[in-house]
């Protein structure tokens, strides 16, 4: 029986549409010799920045948007512990879209392991930061994910 051939670098990286490299830090470890849990979030927000930078949704020339993101829920699948030190890439896509939100996916992948660390994903809604309350999904945000989705 032929087995399958362990996945790439490339081939992990291939499966999303941003990704961000990062060099693990010897203070983001704890006392067991691992990365923090609470620093795979900190790597999720990296991607997730990114993520909403490349498609528009967050645009440094508009602060003063009115609607904007906003995370609503998020979570972490740890599959290996990674240590220092290590290179990362921490990865974002979007799996499904709604009215007003869209759900993330994310991976986090050790250089050293050649494999995925962590998996994630987080809810992010559309807000109106003037009227404090959710709001429709703006067409230029699902016109920006399209296009992130595509270019990859």
């Amino acid at each position: 029986m032929m087995r399958d051939m362990p996945a790439t670098i490339e081939d992990l990286l291939a499966e999303y549409p941003v990704s961000v490299a990062l060099s693990v830090q010897w203070g983001e470890m704890d006392a067991y010799q691992h990365v923090n849990n609470a620093t795979y979030f900190r790597y999720f927000e990296t991607a997730r920045m990114a993520f909403l930078s490349a498609s528009k949704i967050i645009d440094p020339a508009q602060p003063e948007a009115r609607v904007g993101p906003i995370l609503a829920s998020t979570s972490c699948r740890f599959k290996a512990p990674l240590r220092f030190p290590d290179q990362i890439y921490t990865c974002a896509r979007v799996a499904d879209i709604g009215d007003d939100r869209f759900t993330m996916e994310y991976a986090v992948i050790s250089t050293s392991l050649t494999r995925v660390a962590a998996t994630g994903d987080g809810l992010v809604v559309a807000y109106d930061y003037q009227q404090n309350q959710k709001a429709s999904l703006p067409a230029a945000w699902r016109a920006g994910i399209a296009a992130v989705a595509d270019s990859a």
